[in-house]
C-alpha cells in the first residue's frame, strides 16, 4: 500500500491548524467535544481510541485512521489490541472494512517503524 500514515497526521494536523483560525468557534467545541469524549470514564481512554479506530475504518476515513491509530499507540496499545479491533471493525463492516483494516494494520506498523508514541 501506499499511504505515509504518520505523514499524513501531521499534514493534516497542520490543515486543521489552519482551520482553526478561520473557524476559531466552531473548532473550539470540537476540541472541547474530544477532550470530553476521550476523557477517562467507565471506558479507559485507550479503550476510547480503539473504538475510535474501528470507526475510522467502517466510515473510511483515511486521516481518522492515522489520528487515531497514533493516538492508540500513545496509550499504550498493543499491535494484538489493535489486530482485535480491526477484526471486529471487519465483523461490522465487510468487505470495504477488510480493506480499511489492512490499511489500518499498515498504519499501525508505520507509526511503529517511526517510533511513534514510543
Amino acid at each position: 500500500m501506499s499511504k505515509d500514515f504518520p505523514q499524513m497526521a501531521k499534514d493534516l494536523s497542520r490543515a486543521i491548524g489552519v482551520l482553526r483560525k478561520g473557524a476559531t468557534e466552531p473548532l473550539q467545541g470540537f476540541s472541547a467535544l474530544a477532550k470530553a469524549a476521550t476523557k477517562a470514564g467507565t471506558l479507559d481512554p485507550k479503550t476510547k481510541e480503539l473504538i475510535a479506530t474501528a470507526i475510522g475504518i467502517a466510515v473510511r476515513c483515511d486521516g481518522c485512521i492515522a489520528f487515531h491509530v497514533k493516538a492508540a499507540r500513545e496509550l499504550g496499545a498493543s499491535r494484538e489490541e489493535m489486530v482485535e479491533t480491526i477484526a471486529m471493525a471487519v465483523y461490522m463492516g465487510g468487505g470495504p472494512s477488510l480493506i480499511y483494516g489492512a490499511m489500518t494494520l499498515e498504519a499501525w506498523d508505520q507509526f511503529e517503524a517511526a517510533g511513534a508514541g514510543d
